[in-house]
């Protein structure tokens, strides 16, 4: 894969989007640079005051920008509920769908729902939030694509198919925050990504259906994400070297966020491909590596008919 940037975009005119997660960061580069380049875009974000902020924003950058803000939580089911509804009220089709939303090393919490809050937040929001969408994705078919924004921390845990809850330890059971350890709950939710990317693309491939799913990961960039996990660790050595990491090392945001516009945007993208930077955590996006564990067929089709019964949002449509 060449190397690009955002100004490589090619032209979205006439081109739906939705971004989760997109008043900061990744997600607000993400998109600004598709509004840049033509898409009407809608900016689903938990903080209805951050998500306006963000619409003035980027109105301020991109004038002729057609974007607008939706409020989705996605640690609260029916609020992904909600937004899938009034969506579809408000729009016929649409052609991306750009799953950025997450939280990083949280300590133990759980959502509206009783799920723990990373795995909630970072897998099952997002599966129940791409299931309602499908009619949506599927109007505006062929050149409707998912973006799974995961991250290169999946390889920190990986998801037992022979755990009966597949969110592994617990998690959500009496007593689980005691075994709770955030940064292993951080890399299975970004694990449950990938397979969730993976399992889709092969159930698109056997309904013979014109939509793409895909994954990408921003590789090490300075985001809201990294500073709040820094804040969380306390003044210790490991958050004053993740401080040091985030002020040095860490590419900006516009970078960070080139992996998912090109997963996003380029032609030629193979299904369940996973887009990431070139030298893994910096560089021009490429494909990147990622664990076996996150291509297997049997933990991605275990972990997907646990996602349906846990946030009752079914694919009945898509053959297993």
């Amino acid at each position: 894969m060449p190397g690009r940037n955002a100004t490589h975009i090619p032209d979205q005119s006439g081109r739906s989007a939705v971004v989760t997660g997109a008043n900061s960061g990744i997600g607000y580069v993400t998109a600004r640079e598709l509004a840049r380049h033509g898409a009407a875009v809608v900016l689903a974000c938990r903080s209805a005051a951050r998500g306006r902020a963000a619409v003035i924003r980027l109105r301020g950058e991109v004038p002729a920008a057609h974007v607008e803000f939706m409020p989705l939580d996605l640690a609260d089911l029916a609020s992904v509920r909600e937004f899938a509804a009034e969506y579809g009220r408000r729009h016929a089709s649409l052609d991306l769908l750009i799953n950025n939303a997450g939280v990083m090393a949280l300590p133990y919490g759980r959502t509206a729902d009783g799920f723990e809050t990373q795995f909630g937040v970072n897998h099952l929001g997002h599966f129940a939030l791409t299931g309602l969408l499908l009619p949506r994705l599927r109007a505006a078919a062929p050149g409707a694509r998912i973006v799974n924004v995961s991250s290169g921390f999946h390889v920190l845990g990986r998801i037992d198919p022979d755990d009966a809850g597949l969110a592994g330890d617990g998690l959500a059971g009496p007593g689980a925050e005691r075994g709770y350890r955030r940064w292993i709950a951080y890399g299975r939710s970004k694990t449950a990504n990938l397979l969730f990317t993976h399992e889709l693309s092969r159930r698109f491939t056997a309904a013979g259906s014109p939509i793409t799913a895909v994954a990408a990961h921003p590789g090490y960039a300075s985001s809201n994400l990294h500073s709040g996990a820094s804040k969380l660790e306390g003044p210790s050595l490991n958050s004053r070297v993740a401080a040091f990491g985030n002020a040095v090392l860490a590419q900006p945001t516009s970078s960070g966020a080139r992996p998912t516009l090109y997963a996003a945007t380029a032609p030629g993208i193979r299904p369940d491909a996973f887009i990431g930077p070139r030298f893994g955590w910096r560089g021009a996006p490429a494909r990147s590596w990622r664990a076996g564990w996150t291509l297997d067929d049997r933990t991605g089709e275990l972990l997907w008919a646990a996602s349906e019964e846990l946030t009752g949002v079914s694919y009945a449509a898509l053959p297993r």
